[in-house]
């Protein structure tokens, strides 16, 4: 399983990937907006959107993106390893 996380703390980047690995995923961290961003998120199976710290350009990629790919998306208000736990957890609890 794959999981885009966007947005969220430049600090909390390494926490972020220990958690997805913690439920089996595979984990690309933006927490700042590359050149290339719609490109880069690829066909995710889900994508975490913490939208406290994130600009609306991204939120927008990433939507369209979840879109195009059929990716369950998530939008979170905390960007803390307690929500993206969380958002794991309701996603695996739906998906069995």
């Amino acid at each position: 399983m794959s999981v885009v996380i966007v947005g969220g703390h430049d600090r909390m980047h390494c926490r972020y990937k220990e958690i997805c690995k913690k439920f089996g995923c595979k984990c690309k961290v933006f927490t700042q907006c590359p050149a290339n961003f719609k490109n880069q998120i690829g066909s995710p199976d889900m994508i975490v959107v913490f939208t406290g710290t994130v600009a609306h350009k991204m939120v927008n990629a990433a939507t369209n993106q979840a879109e195009k790919s059929g990716a369950y998306i998530k939008h979170c208000n905390s960007s803390g390893a307690c929500a993206l736990n969380e958002a794991l957890e309701e996603y695996f609890a739906g998906a069995k």
